[in-house]
């Protein structure tokens, strides 16, 4: 397996607070070490917005953007860019770690779809409309009532990010939303970090016609290590987290399926929604360097290396050389 590459980060998180508290070259200190023993040699660095507690979504998106854009600069050694479909092997030939600049909500965009053409200048390749709440683009999965999905201006950000070249991440999107991108999407869809609704019945896992909905538009799903979307579990294990590879590959192929790990060890006691939750994880699947447990598991229960190789890069690199 030559590497693999994680559909979803929260690490640029970290990395804000940390050069905020005045560290530098947190990637190196803090990230690089577990990735590298991970094998982890891609990834999504999504830009996420704790809703909750901030009163100013605008401005910390600007804050991270700014903490993101810095350390890459200062890390431009061993970290590099991706900004089209073929830059993920070419970042990877000469050693160094391709980021995929992503946006988990767009709520600090207050409506308004033509900044998505500025993200695109910083570097911004991916987005989802919202995180779990509804801002003006679309409702995410914290919606209880189903009643309303993506609204006008998640339209034309659909239809611009795709216009651009920019993955339409379904990940956080409610059903309705869900459905609302699919019926206008002309390019494969990504849901970057959610699981099988039949092995997990969380409300951020995708039901069986979603999970066919994804693979027939050639899209990919990311198998996400948070512990509440792996099992009902109090300790679910990467055993589980196979699950959902078995039950999405028997239901639709193999190609659909990649990694999304969505791992937040490093956010633990920093962000009071990690703190509450301090102690919960999936056993096994803890931090980066324990990806090779997931691949472990897998290769027992009788997959090929073509198939490993599959999940854990082939069919991103296939995707991304689809969108962007």
């Amino acid at each position: 397996m030559s590497f693999v590459f994680d559909g979803h980060s929260d690490m640029w998180c970290n990395i804000t607070m940390r050069r905020l508290a005045g560290e530098r070259n947190v990637f190196k200190k803090y990230h690089l070490p577990h990735l590298q023993e991970g094998n982890v040699g891609a990834l999504i660095a999504a830009v996420w917005i704790e809703m909750q507690y901030t009163d100013d979504p605008t401005a910390r998106m600007l804050e991270i953007l700014g903490a993101a854009a810095a350390e890459l600069r200062e890390n431009e050694d061993v970290l590099s860019l991706v900004l089209s479909g073929n830059d993920v092997e070419r970042i990877r030939a000469v050693g160094k770690t391709a980021i995929l600049f992503g946006m988990e909500g767009l709520s600090g965009l207050k409506g308004r779809a033509i900044f998505l053409e500025a993200l695109y200048r910083m570097g911004v390749r991916h987005c989802m409309l919202t995180w779990n709440e509804e801002n003006e683009f679309a409702v995410g999965v914290g919606d209880e009532l189903g009643v309303t999905g993506l609204k006008q201006a998640g339209v034309e950000a659909v239809k611009l990010m795709e216009e651009l070249g920019m993955i339409v991440d379904v990940s956080h999107a409610s059903e309705k939303t869900f459905w609302d991108i699919e019926k206008i999407a002309t390019k494969p869809l990504m849901a970057s970090h959610s699981n099988a609704y039949a092995v997990c019945p969380a409300k951020r896992n995708l039901k069986d016609e979603q999970i066919k909905a994804v693979a027939a538009s050639k899209g990919i799903i990311g198998m996400n290590a948070w512990p509440t979307f792996v099992s009902e579990s109090k300790q679910p294990t990467v055993e589980d987290l196979a699950d959902h590879v078995d039950y999405i590959a028997g239901l639709v192929g193999i190609d659909c399926v990649a990694c999304g790990f969505d791992f937040c060890d490093y956010l633990e006691g920093r962000i009071p929604f990690f703190a509450s939750a301090a102690g919960s994880f999936t056993k096994g699947l803890f931090h980066a360097g324990e990806v090779p447990n997931f691949f472990d598991v897998l290769r027992k229960r009788g997959y090929s290396q073509e198939d490993l190789d599959k999940i854990a890069y082939k069919n991103a690199i296939r995707y991304l050389r689809q969108v962007l």
